[in-house]
């Protein structure tokens, strides 16, 4: 086998059964634009059907597995449904990519509740559906997909964490924008990448590795303005905002063997923001 073969193999996803959450969003699109160029067969799930269905008909040019689950993972019930069919439509889960969240981006949409870009208004309703969510989202998709792993003695799972899960918002980037980082988004971001190392440790012995891949800021004008891009871009020691496609490295790294000695850490890709 030639060296670049050995390279090539090890970073290989070809008919890997790979789920991930939140494939209807932004970044859980591209990670699964990613891994279907690779060759894996993805799994996408989301409670929004009607951007699944464009995501598949996008996908479907290439010659790999698609398949679509309509889930609220923030439902017991939902997951356990979701955990079921996988288990009857698959032989197999080789991956699980917990990219589902409820960030500024989404309560900005959310035309059910009210709250306030401060601290001190900022609503209960929203910290409430941001734990659901980004929390007990991850913990249901972990356990109850993480046991279909840890029955079948393998398995990766790649939970998606943030830069403001490790250090403090700088608010005074924002400015005007009403592009505020919640506490909640804090809080559960943190949260998840210790929920990362417990997994790892609990399931060391079923050989299903555990990791966090914690991101920095992604540019997307149709959200953010020219001020609040240039002060971001300003705080990276990169000079600029990530371009979505900034994390697929990382991502294949992650979900194949060239990790195969990596669990319970925490990989961050945020353009220098913490680093200073």
């Amino acid at each position: 086998m030639s060296e670049n073969n050995v390279i090539s193999k090890l970073f290989d996803v070809r008919n890997k059964n790979i789920v991930i959450t939140g494939s209807a969003g932004l970044l859980g699109s591209q990670f699964a634009l990613t891994l279907t160029k690779s060759g894996a067969n993805v799994i996408l799930v989301d409670i929004d059907s009607t951007n699944n269905n464009k995501l598949v008909k996008l996908l479907s040019k290439y010659n790999s597995s698609i398949t679509q689950y309509q889930t609220d993972i923030s439902e017991l019930s939902d997951v356990q449904n979701l955990k079921n069919s996988l288990k009857h439509d698959f032989r197999q889960i080789h991956g699980l990519v917990n990219c589902a969240a409820y960030t500024t981006k989404s309560s900005l949409e959310d035309t059910t509740l009210k709250h306030g870009q401060t601290f001190e208004n900022f609503s209960l309703a929203n910290w409430e559906k941001s734990i659901k969510i980004n929390l007990t989202g991850t913990f249901l998709c972990c356990q109850q997909i993480g046991n279909l792993m840890a029955r079948q003695k393998s398995g990766v799972i790649v939970n998606i964490s943030s830069i403001y899960g490790l250090v403090g918002a700088d608010h005074r980037i924002y400015g005007k924008s009403g592009l505020n980082v919640p506490a909640s988004y804090a809080a559960t971001k943190s949260s998840i990448i210790n929920f990362t190392r417990y997994l790892a440790a609990y399931w060391h012995k079923q050989n299903v590795r555990v990791n966090t891949l914690s991101l920095g800021g992604v540019m997307d004008k149709k959200y953010q303005n020219a001020d609040f891009i240039k002060k971001y871009s300003e705080k990276t020691i990169l000079g600029r905002m990530a371009k979505k496609n900034d994390f697929d490295g990382a991502l294949l790294f992650l979900l194949s063997d060239a990790s195969s000695y990596m669990t319970g850490s925490n990989l961050v890709i945020d353009g220098g923001w913490t680093a200073w």
